[in-house]
């Protein structure tokens, strides 16, 4: 095989970066904007739900046959074609919009298009996650994986405000356009991008018999199983602080639209800060380590989130919260880059996309009704203990 890191490999890995974030934003802004059309025009919680879901349950269906694809074909065009088909989705939808008249017949072929959608990026992120290895040397993935969270966290910052300025002076068929323009731009980089070579499975294997042999590679690999298990414990705990966040600030510091956007844009720079940590410190010289110090303190800020009184002093907290977040997720993916065979990265990347999509909708199922029954604040501090048992276990196991 030839040198995967020739010279020049920073430009090379930047590039690809860059082009993800484009199309990344345009997913994200539209997105937010379906959520917030069905909330505008329905004012209806099963609506709303109901585009949460279609925006994840796809993805978490076809993740792991991602992975498969990611593995045995060329991972640039297999990015490409599904930037490609969320586009041609989005086109479809914008063609129609004029000539349907309905309100649940608009909101149906939504739905739809959601669903496309979300195969799309099902298929999409595992063969991202990658390729980053095969553009950058071992020694050198922490920081990059740190500097691609900070560039996803900051999209994920403007994308909702991008979205409500749209809306604030167009309509939902531009919205939608943004993100065909975003597809264009980030596509067109992608292809003036050479990628090295990879091997893959056997060309006369069904997907079928790859995907057992991905998991039976992924469960039968020690530290690929417990980082797995840990990556999916991890997005249960993180919902009652982090996805329900919003339900908290309503409830306990205020429900006007300040408090609100406060805590979401507190939650995504803290991201972004700590995608910049870990992108200039790199990590404890042990992988582990780092591993394990931001689970523990990202349960002990959890904590501090429920016992908080004083919304300045929780969004603090938030904010140190973002961090953590971003230093678990950064070294969960680098230590699955680093012990992963690369014939299989793929499908234990679409294995890990599938923890994601599964775990964070049961979080919501458990975590959702159990807070209409018991106070928030008791729910986040049981999950920020829970948190800093994981990070203990973690510590002391050979991860």
């Amino acid at each position: 095989m030839d040198n995967p890191h020739p010279a020049g490999w920073q430009n090379r890995i930047l590039l690809f970066l860059t082009s993800q974030c484009i199309t990344l934003f345009g997913s994200t802004l539209v997105q937010m904007a379906l959520v917030w059309y069905a909330a505008m025009q329905t004012s209806s919680g099963t609506w709303v739900a109901a585009f949460t879901v279609c925006s994840y349950l796809p993805q978490f269906l076809i993740s792991f046959a991602g992975g498969v694809w990611a593995d045995r074909y060329h991972r640039k065009p297999l990015i490409i074609g599904a930037d490609m088909l969320i586009a041609l989705a989005t086109l479809v939808m914008i063609l129609a919009i004029p000539h349907i008249s309905s309100e649940p017949a608009l909101l149906g072929g939504l739905l739809a298009m959601s669903v496309i959608r979300s195969f799309g990026s099902g298929i999409q992120t595992p063969a991202v996650q990658a390729v980053i290895p095969q553009l950058v040397p071992e020694d050198q993935l922490m920081r990059y994986n740190g500097i691609n969270a900070a560039m996803q966290s900051l999209v994920n910052f403007a994308a909702p405000a991008a979205a409500g300025a749209v809306f604030a002076v167009s309509t939902l068929s531009a919205a939608l356009m943004i993100d065909i323009i975003t597809a264009i731009i980030g596509t067109a980089l992608l292809s003036c991008l050479v990628l090295p070579k990879q091997d893959g499975p056997a060309a006369h294997a069904s997907v079928f018999s790859d995907m057992k042999t991905g998991v039976s590679y992924a469960f039968s690999h020690r530290r690929i199983r417990k980082l797995l298990i840990i990556y999916g414990s991890f997005t249960f705990f993180c919902v009652p602080a982090g996805y329900l966040a919003g339900l908290l600030v309503r409830r306990v510091f205020g429900d006007t639209y300040w408090h609100l956007t406060a805590a979401e844009a507190v939650g995504f720079a803290g991201m972004m800060a700590g995608g910049a940590v870990m992108s200039v410190w790199g990590g404890f010289q042990s992988r582990k380590n780092t591993l394990a110090a931001g689970l523990l303190a990202f349960g002990s800020f959890a904590i501090g989130m429920g016992l908080s009184k004083d919304f300045i002093l929780y969004l603090g907290l938030m904010a140190c919260y973002g961090i953590a977040l971003t230093v678990v997720q950064t070294a969960i993916t680098t230590m699955l880059q680093e012990i992963t065979d690369a014939a299989v990265q793929g499908r234990v990347f679409g294995l890990l996309g599938t923890m994601y999509a599964g775990f964070l909708p049961i979080g919501m199922a458990v975590f959702g009704p159990l807070a209409d029954i018991l106070p928030l604040q008791w729910i986040m501090i049981g999950s920020g203990i829970a948190l800093i048992l994981l990070g203990g276990k973690t510590y002391l196991d050979r991860v």
